[in-house]
């Protein structure tokens, strides 16, 4: 299938079937205006030479002679080819496409007619090598059906297949890049970043998908810049001097060949501080770029390394008659070894003439290096699948017939359902967006013991590996300038456990500041953006990090505190036990017997349990201990109360019998006074019992009266039950006071009104002062105050009531006589 055009490709072969090819060799194009008609002229190529896309075009013409060598594919059909240079352009890609489409070109006058062949010039094509000229050529070609299988167009937009229906490619897509390039990103901890782009589909594409990516990882981006090759010089200058002021330490560029090698030469003018660069695809292998050292430790993604059999020794099998054939290799050559080839009229004329010393296999330039075949395979991959579809169409299970017609849409439905193995063992077959499987290595530019750069796989990324495993370290990164740190990048340190992020006002949320957790909560990991309050029976710790158990408070056994009020309590029921004991032995004697010893013996004994009942307050509060220190406190000082006003009673009775004509002692003898001490202690004995049944007390975890510890209290249960049995000992103290105060001055020195008047009077006054000093109380000083209550009206009582008694029995004998208890008489009666 024979194209006649004035537009000749730089690579061409005959065969029954024309597989059409387009690659960026050259990097620009000039168009310039005819001034008469005002119309464009035709796009030529300009300045340097790209050797890879030299070799992706020879690796073209080295596959279809592979694929016509074989016999299990495409048997007794020859495959031909036909390659252009697009120049990396729109309007060249345009042009050969149109070329492609009918084999006219598209341009037209008033003389010309427009006119297309029954079937297209190629059934498919392979290329173009960028995605702004690849969107461009397969709208056009998608006009007439005609597939196209890029090898390097990674725009994310060519997968949607409402707009390119006939477009496929061997690479991935920039969508899945994007993912990967922010997730790698997020694996190393930064989290402020710059963006450089080209300002063409490929970069504004690429780089929209991995902002939204990044934004999904909470990246933040610093600065996002476009540049493209043909914009002024002061935009240049403007993207480099941004790059230079920025805070982050991680730039990602997504920009292609040409646009980056201007950025980098303006970056080398005046280096910034050191980058930590994250390249995509498109320039993170590209060898010409190893000589910018400001680039040292650069990361990127890049399609995996291989091998192709016999394509090395294919590039060298070139001699300077084999060279001087072509317009490209010619350019090749001369620019590889400075000469000029002889007869070649395009040659410079300040060149040295070729003498044939000349050695391709010495050369050390993209062309001939082939430890790096990562596009290249992907050439090699999409020549096969376009092959496999030819074959799919026209061939059956025995033989392949040649003059069969191919229609394009023919060769495009089955580009869909291609699946085979490459000889150099990879798998191809397309999705239904017409995109392979997303596979990358991760290269690291690493600086070699001779001082150079080199490329260097360190990871490797595969889509098809369920998320969160996808992304694997094999080897030792390099950082930038050679470092051996990660390096950091963040707008904001991180926040410690403890605080919190508040994002500063007009700035992106990677800009923060760290504020410290509230009172009673806590952050428990970094970069917290709320702290939680800690449950209510835990506090935070020092550093707000965790939530620790509270403290737990309560007046316990081997404090300070409790220690002294024990040893005050078994002091004081060691006391009353003495007392007894003294008045027992001296029981016959008269100021014993005058002071009713058997109410002195029972209030001695209650006394003793009012000391010891304080005992049951100290300790950890149990159900049990709850329920028994406030009964055995009521009732033990109700009988307390309950001897002291017997022997008031007794005191009174006992001047009013001796009036003349009086026969009250009668009425209360020793039976009556043993009747109303059981009588008033059944009282509250029956108080104490309706309380414990109703609702008695019981150990409570008191949360609110300390932010950091719990108290550990007893609570009362009912309130009308605990005033009720306080209520009671008041009333009878305060009764028992009255009666005492009555009889205070009766005559003789056995009257012991006046020392229950002093001893009701601190009685009272110690629990009148009580009850705001229990309310207001914290913790466990509650306890105390109670436990102090208890002692202070206690030892009030002994001493009042018996400490004389005692000191005459045992220091003063000579007054403990009959006599002298009834030799004193009162001044006046009652």
């Amino acid at each position: 299938m024979q194209i006649t055009s004035s537009l000749l490709p730089v690579f061409s072969m005959n065969g029954d079937f024309v597989i059409g090819g387009i690659f960026s060799i050259h990097y620009y194009t000039k168009t310039e205006q005819n001034s008469y008609t005002r119309l464009p002229t035709q796009p030529q190529c300009s300045g340097s030479m790209d050797f890879r896309e030299l070799r992706f075009s020879r690796a073209l013409e080295f596959t279809i002679r592979e694929i016509n060598n074989r016999t299990d594919l495409l048997p007794g059909i020859a495959l031909g080819y036909q390659i252009y240079d697009s120049c990396s352009t729109v309007p060249m890609s345009i042009k050969v496409a149109f070329q492609f489409a009918n084999g006219l070109e598209p341009v037209f006058n008033k003389t010309s007619s427009c006119t297309k062949s029954a079937s297209a010039a190629v059934p498919a094509v392979v290329g173009d090598s960028s995605s702004t000229p690849s969107i461009g050529m397969t709208r056009t070609l998608g006009l007439f059906g005609i597939p196209q299988v890029s090898h390097s167009a990674t725009c994310a937009c060519l997968s949607d297949k409402s707009q390119f229906p006939a477009f496929f490619r061997t690479v991935p897509s920039d969508q899945h890049q994007a993912a990967a390039l922010a997730r790698m990103v997020k694996y190393f901890g930064w989290t402020w970043i710059g963006a450089v782009r080209s300002d063409t589909d490929y970069g504004n594409y690429g780089m929209a998908a991995f902002l939204k990516a990044a934004q999904e990882e909470g990246i933040c981006v610093e600065y996002s810049e476009a540049y493209y090759r043909t914009q002024s010089r002061s935009k240049l200058e403007r993207v480099a001097n941004v790059i230079r002021r920025s805070t982050a330490r991680v730039i990602i560029a997504f920009v292609n060949i040409g646009d980056m090698r201007f950025i980098l030469e303006e970056l080398a003018r005046k280096p910034p501080p050191p980058l930590q660069w994250i390249g995509s695809e498109a320039w993170i292998t590209h060898p010409d770029f190893l000589h910018f050292n400001i680039c040292a430790g650069a990361l990127g993604f890049s399609v995996p390394r291989s091998v192709i059999s016999g394509l090395r020794e294919f590039l060298l099998d070139l001699s300077p008659e084999q060279a001087s054939k072509s317009s490209v290799l010619t350019e090749f050559w001369e620019s590889s070894f400075s000469c000029s080839l002889k007869g070649w009229t395009g040659s410079s004329e300040f060149l040295r003439e070729c003498d044939g010393s000349e050695d391709i296999r010495v050369l050390q330039n993209p062309y001939t290096d082939t430890s790096h075949l990562s596009n290249t395979n992907l050439v090699y991959q999409a020549t096969y699948a376009i092959a496999h579809a030819v074959h799919g169409v026209i061939c059956d299970d025995t033989q392949c017939d040649k003059t069969k017609e191919i229609a394009p849409w023919q060769i495009c439905n089955q580009l869909k359902r291609v699946n085979f193995t490459t000889k150099n063992g990879y798998q191809v077959h397309f999705d239904s967006n017409g995109d392979p499987v997303a596979a990358y290595e991760l290269i690291n530019w690493q600086f070699k013991k001779d001082g150079t750069l080199d490329f260097v796989p360190v990871g490797y990324y595969d889509s098809s590996i369920p998320r969160g495993q996808e992304f694997r370290m094999s080897s030792a990164i390099s950082w930038m300038g050679g470092q051996t740190e990660v390096p950091v990048s963040v707008c904001s340190e991180s926040c410690p456990p403890g605080t919190r992020k508040a994002v500063q006002k007009g700035r992106p949320v990677c800009c923060f500041d760290c504020i410290p957790c509230a009172e009673g909560e806590i952050s428990n990991k970094t970069d917290s953006l709320d702290c939680v309050h800690c449950p209510p029976e835990f506090w935070p710790s020092e550093k707000q990090d965790s939530c620790l158990p509270k403290p737990v408070e309560f007046l316990s056994w081997d404090e300070t505190l409790g220690i002294i009020l024990t040893v005050l309590s078994v002091v004081g029921a060691f006391v009353s036990v003495c007392i007894a004991v003294v008045f027992y032995r001296h029981r016959t004697s008269p100021i014993v017997r005058a002071n009713n010893s058997e109410l002195s013996f029972l209030l001695l004994i209650s006394l003793t349990l009012c000391f010891l009942c304080s005992l049951t307050f100290i300790g950890r509060p149990s159900e049990w201990s709850c329920m028994l220190r406030h009964t055995v406190f009521g009732i033990t000082f109700v009988l307390c109360i309950s001897c002291v006003l017997g022997k008031t009673i007794v005191v009174l009775m006992a001047f009013r019998a001796t009036f003349p004509g009086s026969n009250v002692m009668k009425w209360f003898g020793p039976p009556q006074q043993r009747l109303s001490v059981l009588a008033f202690t059944l009282i509250q004995v029956v108080i104490c019992v309706i309380w414990l049944k109703i609702s008695p007390p019981f150990p409570f975890k008191n949360l609110k009266h300390y932010k950091d510890k719990i108290i550990l209290e007893c609570h009362v249960g009912s309130n009308i039950g605990f005033w009720a049995v306080l209520g009671y000992i008041g009333f009878l103290a305060l009764l028992c006071f009255t009666l005492a105060f009555l009889a205070r001055k009766l005559p003789d020195n056995f009257n012991e009104a006046k020392f229950i008047t002093f001893s009701m009077l601190i009685f009272c006054a110690v629990w009148i002062t009580f009850i705001p000093a229990y309310v207001s109380s914290p913790g466990k000083f509650t306890v105390a105050v109670e436990i102090f209550a208890i002692l202070a009206s206690s030892f009030g009582l002994i001493i009042c009531i018996f400490a004389s008694k005692c000191f005459i029995i045992v220091f003063r004998p000579e007054q403990n006589t009959k006599k002298h208890l009834m030799g004193k008489v009162p001044s006046k009666a009652l």
